[in-house]
């Protein structure tokens, strides 16, 4: 396998200002509905809530902590099934029920001493846009809406819940130079005897 390759055409379409960018990252904050999920929510009659995650958004977040990049959710909604999710993924943080992500957005870089350009940012919405005209990586998803998208400095490929937050960790990854060891490491049949 020709990971190089592979590789280089999954990434043809992206710009060199996005990989310039995406070099400085050290913290992906992402929202959670209409990202890492499709925006929908299915309530049963007992009032219990049910989200679908994508599987592949969520392996990526253990590889980009393993490499030093923090992650984090700031997301309107409060849910105990987001919770759970985050917490399930060993997310640096993640906050619930913000009605101000602009502020939220201002007190995470205090605490964590990060200037904006060293954030990259995934979300679908008003509500984010407070942040997304602000990081140094501004990422929506393909089904974002039309009059948030002209504030973004890339758009995905993919709907929310459908490996956005993949792909922007792989983008990640790769303005690292990690992408590549990572899938050729994983790839070695020596790893099935370990």
């Amino acid at each position: 396998m020709e990971t190089e390759k592979i590789i280089a055409d999954y990434f043809a379409h992206i710009s060199e200002e996005v990989w310039e960018r995406a070099a400085k990252i050290k913290l992906v904050i992402t929202d959670i509905d209409g990202v890492m999920t499709d925006g929908g929510i299915i309530y049963d009659d007992n009032k219990l809530e049910f989200k679908k995650f994508n599987v592949k958004d969520g392996l990526i977040v253990y590889h980009l902590r393993k490499s030093g990049l923090m992650v984090g959710a700031i997301t309107g909604r409060e849910s105990y099934v987001v919770q759970n999710r985050c917490e399930e993924l060993k997310f640096d943080f993640h906050y619930h029920g913000v009605k101000n992500k602009g502020k939220k957005f201002s007190e995470v870089l205090e605490t964590l001493e990060l200037q904006a350009e060293e954030v990259a940012y995934i979300g679908d919405d008003l509500i984010d846009l407070p942040i997304l005209s602000r990081v140094g990586l501004a990422v929506v998803a393909a089904d974002a809406i039309e009059y948030v998208k002209p504030i973004a400095h890339y758009v995905s490929r993919f709907k929310g819940g459908e490996g956005v937050f993949r792909e922007v960790g792989d983008i990640l990854l790769h303005a690292n130079e990690q992408l590549v060891p990572l899938i050729d490491t994983l790839s070695q049949k020596e790893n099935d005897k370990k």
